[in-house]
């Protein structure tokens, strides 16, 4: 009986690992990882790390990594919209002050084409 709980726990945790490596698979063939992306990413695999740390001293690290993974992934979430937000923000500035700098030197140009055509 011994036996075979074991062998469910390893088939059940070859079936996860193998899960969580398509996943991350599937995600990353998608193109390159938005800022928001990356920070959830980075928050998952910390708090993961963190949290088993932390459950291996309560003798439970796998809860512990599971715990610290999911907060970590919101937190990580949070701090990247913020950080995506900004970029987006950055962005439309930088659009903005190079239509304003192509007006002023269509201005330019047909100022100095006014001031060459001879006055009647």
């Amino acid at each position: 009986m011994i036996h075979k709980a074991g062998a469910t726990r390893k088939i059940s945790g070859f079936a996860v690992s193998l899960g969580l490596v398509a996943t991350l698979l599937a995600g990353c063939a998608g193109g390159s990882l938005t800022t928001r992306e990356k920070g959830a990413g980075i928050g998952a695999l910390g708090g993961a790390a963190a949290g088993g740390l932390i459950g291996a001293a309560v003798r439970h690290p796998a809860a512990g990594a599971a715990i610290g993974g999911a907060l970590g992934l919101g937190a990580g979430a949070l701090i990247g919209d913020q950080l995506q937000g900004r970029e987006n923000q950055a962005y439309d500035q930088d659009r903005q002050i190079y239509q304003n700098e192509q007006e002023v030197l269509r201005q330019r140009r047909e100022l100095e084409e006014l001031r060459r055509r001879p006055e009647y």
